[in-house]
């Protein structure tokens, strides 16, 4: 039986690993030149998508790096080498610049892969070990990750290489990025499903407006604004109550109609704004809601008027709806 190494050889050995994988990086870092603008500016300038290709350990980053660049302006998709090999070239559309990773530049179906891609008109970019191999000479650009030592004990499995490939692609997605001047609202627009997209919505996304949006003059009497309150699809719990020039003078709320009955006050006959809150706090449509959702968790309200810039109501932010946006825990 095999006597159990002592923790600490466990965790300085994962140390080396880490370590050597850094080093990869760094030594990425130091490579960069002029070839790496030219692989930018042709990516920048591709009318049509970023192919991104790779075989094994390199597929895989091929794959993350592809979705990288759709997710940050960059439409791009993966192209299997094998596959496209029986087929899947039909894939590339005039445009196309084909972005493919190798660390040897000696990978057999890339390499089968080029002539066809040659064919077809697609500017290369390499992203190899170095610029003497098979990939590196047929290609247009070279992006050169360098000799790089393996983290695996037998210097074999694709490891610190892999994560070298990693970071330049990363790099050039992301120059990419910040020269397209590629905007929050932007990244947000592709991502509204998770945290990110959340974190960039804005109130007119979100709020009630039109009918959904009860909205009552001042004379209106308090009867009629319970109806109107009640008649309105999803019911919310306020109405926002505007003067003659239609702008935002308060707001009524079920908690105002239950401290009235609480008291006893049932003239249901008197005008709303008798018994409205006055100066309620508001947001603007552009306002980010999440700084919304904070608002009214700090001033324990359910709703907030959303006004532009006269001060006339043009939606109304319901409790339920950022609930349901899961702006609110």
């Amino acid at each position: 039986m095999t006597k159990a190494a002592p923790l600490q050889d466990w965790v300085e050995y994962a140390r080396e690993v880490i370590r050597a994988e850094a080093e990869a990086v760094l030594q990425v870092a130091g490579r960069l030149n002029g070839e790496f603008a030219r692989a930018a500016e042709l990516v920048l300038a591709c009318r049509g998508r970023v192919v991104v290709t790779g075989m094994g350990k390199p597929g895989f980053i091929a794959q993350k790096l592809s979705a990288t660049f759709s997710s940050t302006g960059t439409p791009s998709l993966y192209l299997h080498p094998a596959e496209a090999l029986h087929g899947d070239l039909g894939r590339l559309m005039p445009g196309d610049v084909v972005l493919a990773l190798s660390n040897s530049g000696e990978t057999d179906e890339i390499i089968r892969l080029l002539p066809s891609l040659r064919r077809l008109g697609a500017p290369i970019i390499a992203m190899t070990g170095g610029p003497k191999n098979s990939l590196a000479e047929a290609a247009d650009v070279v992006l050169e990750i360098g000799p790089v030592p393996e983290a695996c004990p037998l210097g074999l499995a694709p490891t610190a290489s892999t994560v070298a490939l990693l970071a330049m692609g990363d790099a050039l997605a992301m120059a990419v990025q910040h020269r397209r001047g590629f905007s929050p609202e932007q990244f947000a627009s592709l991502h509204p499903g998770g945290a990110l997209g959340r974190q960039f919505l804005r109130v007119r996304e979100v709020m009630r407006t039109g009918a959904r949006n009860p909205t009552v003059r001042w004379d209106t009497s308090l009867r009629d604004t319970v109806g109107v309150m009640t008649r309105t699809e999803g019911r919310p719990g306020a109405a926002s109550v505007i003067d003659a020039q239609g702008k935002l003078v308060g707001i009524f709320t079920d908690g105002d109609l239950r401290r009235l009955v609480q008291l006893g006050e049932m003239d249901f006959t008197r005008s709303v704004s008798s018994v409205m809150g006055k100066s309620p706090r508001t947001v603007s449509p552009e306002e980010l809601a999440q700084a919304a959702a904070e608002l009214m968790r700090a001033t324990e309200v359910d709703q907030l008027p959303v006004v532009d810039a006269e001060g006339r109501p043009v939606g109304l932010l319901d409790v339920q709806d950022l609930l349901a946006a899961r702006l609110l825990g």
